[in-house]
């Protein structure tokens, strides 16, 4: 029994998720409330709040989904890999299982123009950002831990995972706003970015490659 009611409960969670981000991107973020999307889904705004306490976690909801997902994913890497490596590996090794993932909540359409609407809209940039630092230092930890440092006395866990955060967050602004969106080129553009990692930081740029 108690089974079934969990399911019932993921199934409003998931539509509460699906009809706010279907309202932020036909609407926008900003003039959405939390009455029109428990309207949409036929429950009180008190049924809402059961599940999220404001609009900001509705709309952040799927992201930081993934984030906790690859947390957990870093965190289960075979030891003595080595961190830039263990981070990066993560990210390549889960991406298809973080996209169904996601698929199981919300369309991947919908998310990626999700994905736009946060970047275009201030408060959710900025309540992105705050959550990517929680992350970060969540990593920070677990680079000491895997490498046997202290992070408040080896600047090397921070450097990196700054690095590399700043460089997958970069990467996902400049798919996001593009028109072409998809999961594939998401992946592509990533891959990208996060392999120019090394050469942007030691290569000679004076010399053509």
């Amino acid at each position: 029994m108690t089974g079934l009611r969990e399911r019932k409960k993921q199934r409003t969670r998931d539509a509460l998720v699906v009809a706010a981000h279907e309202l932020f991107v036909t609407q926008g973020y900003e003039t959405t409330t939390v009455d029109q999307i428990a309207e949409a889904v036929d429950v009180s705004q008190r049924t809402f709040f059961r599940y999220f306490a404001n609009k900001e976690e509705v709309a952040l909801f799927v992201q930081d989904m993934v984030e906790r997902f690859y947390y957990e994913a870093v965190c289960a890497r075979p030891a003595g890999e080595a961190p830039l490596e263990c981070l990066r590996n993560t990210l390549d090794d889960i991406w298809d299982d973080v996209g169904a993932a996601v698929e199981e909540i919300t369309p991947i359409d919908l998310h990626l123009k999700m994905c736009q609407v946060i970047e275009m809209t201030p408060a959710l940039l900025a309540a992105r950002l705050r959550h990517s630092l929680l992350l970060e230092e969540k990593l920070v930890q677990e680079m000491a831990r895997r490498t046997g440092v202290d992070a408040d006395k080896d600047p090397r866990p921070r450097v990196l995972v700054a690095a590399f955060t700043g460089v997958t967050l970069t990467a996902s602004r400049q798919w996001s706003m593009r028109n072409d969106a998809s999961l594939a080129m998401a992946r592509e553009v990533t891959r990208d970015y996060l392999a120019q990692l090394g050469p942007a930081l030691c290569a000679d740029w004076t010399r053509q490659s």
